[in-house]
């Protein structure tokens, strides 16, 4: 039974488990990319048509059963599928084993008593100097102490077959990096865990000079309550030369209390991020109606009426009727400017063209003089998404790039200096070992080994 239990024990602590599960993992990953994920049935009927019909297999009935294999195996939503997440849970518990079964030995290599070391292994060690001295043991061990603290490495010293024996050692924590990967997964796994079952990701299209206190879930359609208020004050979009959309930008609003918080403008790519809730720009989307914003300059406060095209808006307190009569035309497609017919109260009627967003004077009658701005009315797209698990995935992070570091460019060096007497000369062993960065370690030695000869205060021994 026990020799049962090992073997199941060595099968999740084996490294090629690992790598067996990193290659379906990194399969699954570059399909997931590939095939769309978590869209309409409709889509993928189309998506593999084209894929059958570009290798020449295509018919409605291999259609028909490549999208039934996706659907029974959830290609179409790979990364909540329960084989997936299998997978990353093998891959946390091969590392968690394999961590526990190595990091013993491992750590008892960086708090071990090197000064235990037998002087033979020193002997034997690739990277060896031997020097004598005129000096005593005393005289020689004391000045050998100050030369290696002058380059470093301090040493401790201790008393072993009648001579001493000098340790230095640097960076022995560095043989942890490699568990410092292993942690940063699992770390990064558990990230991703929180916001699987703690998260929410949802949209809203929210019209200009509106608000909303919800979001509408993906897939659900549930509404989720932000804890606030959040208001779009403008929306505005640019267009290339060929009426394509170029960019777009909102102003939004976060209000608590009745009181604005904070104001921002976002854009693709530059979200607004409020309480753990990130608002990102997605869309857009046309009401086929018109902002007109009225300002009297005698008190300079804006008045903001919303018309359909051709439907007259009266301003009783000033006594103006205005409509949007016409779109005109311009040299960039899909982009217009606006027609605007005002009668002012006094018998005066006024045509005015318009650019959008780009204000207009007109003086009454009686020498009042109002501006005029229109716009198109549009709701702004927002992708919304909470991940209260996006810290630890940042942790992980870092902790991987520190690990990584530690684990590809750092090494645990270590120097013994053994004093001893032979034939009546004092003699000196110099060893030393690294466990990686071989070829660095061994220029490290030889610039070690030149100043220890250069000192004048030992030579090599013939």
């Amino acid at each position: 039974m026990s020799k049962k239990k090992n073997s199941i024990w060595m099968f999740f602590a084996s490294v090629k488990l690992a790598l067996f599960v990193l290659f379906i993992l990194a399969t699954a990953s570059i399909i997931g990319t590939i095939v769309p994920q978590d869209a309409p049935p409709q889509e993928y009927h189309q998506f593999y048509g084209s894929v059958l019909e570009g290798v020449g297999l295509y018919s409605a009935k291999a259609v028909s059963i490549v999208t039934k294999i996706s659907t029974i195996l959830s290609i179409d939503d790979m990364y909540r599928s329960w084989w997936f997440n299998s997978l990353l849970g093998l891959l946390s518990l091969n590392l968690i084993i394999c961590s526990i079964e190595r990091l013993p030995d491992v750590w008892r290599l960086v708090v071990m008593d090197n000064h235990q070391t037998k002087i033979g292994r020193l002997s034997s060690m690739r990277h060896k100097l031997i020097l004598t001295s005129t000096d005593s043991i005393d005289q020689t061990t004391s000045k050998l102490q100050q030369l290696l603290a002058s380059m470093g490495w301090a040493t401790s010293k201790s008393e072993k077959e009648g001579g001493s024996l000098l340790f230095s050692q640097k960076t022995p924590w560095t043989r942890l990096g490699v568990y410092a990967v292993h942690l940063s997964i699992l770390v990064i796994f558990a990230g991703a865990a929180v916001g699987f079952f703690y998260g929410h990701k949802g949209g809203l299209n929210l019209p200009e000079t509106l608000s909303s206190k919800v979001i509408y879930q993906y897939g659900s359609g549930e509404e989720l309550d932000l804890g606030f208020t959040i208001k779009c004050n403008w929306f505005h979009m640019t267009r290339y030369p060929n009426g394509a959309p170029k960019e777009y930008q909102s102003e939004l609003v976060i209000i608590e209390d009745g009181k604005e918080i904070l104001t921002e403008v976002i854009e693709v790519n530059h979200p607004l991020t409020y309480k753990g809730w990130t608002f990102y720009q997605s869309s857009f989307e046309s009401h086929k109606k018109y902002i007109i914003t009225v300002t009297n300059r005698d008190n300079d406060i804006p008045e903001r009426f919303l018309v359909p095209l051709r439907q007259a808006v009266r301003w009783q307190n000033e006594e103006l009727l205005f409509a949007v009569k016409d779109l005109v035309p311009t040299d960039t497609p899909m982009v217009y400017n606006f027609r605007l017919l005002v009668s002012d109260g006094k018998g005066g009627q006024h045509n005015l063209i318009l650019e959008a967003n780009t204000p207009k004077t007109l003086t009454r009658a009686d020498g009042t003089e109002y501006v005029f701005q229109v716009k198109e009315f549009f709701s702004t797209g927002l992708q919304v998404a909470k991940d209260p698990g996006v810290i630890l995935v940042y942790i992980g992070c870092g902790l991987m790039l520190a690990g990584l570091g530690v684990a590809f460019f750092m090494s645990h060096r270590r120097l013994w200096v053994y004093i001893h007497e032979q034939d009546g000369t004092t003699t000196i062993l110099v060893a030393g070992t690294a466990n990686k960065n071989k070829p660095g370690f061994e220029r490290n030695f030889a610039d070690i080994s030149a100043k220890l000869i250069n000192s004048q205060s030992f030579e090599v021994q013939k």
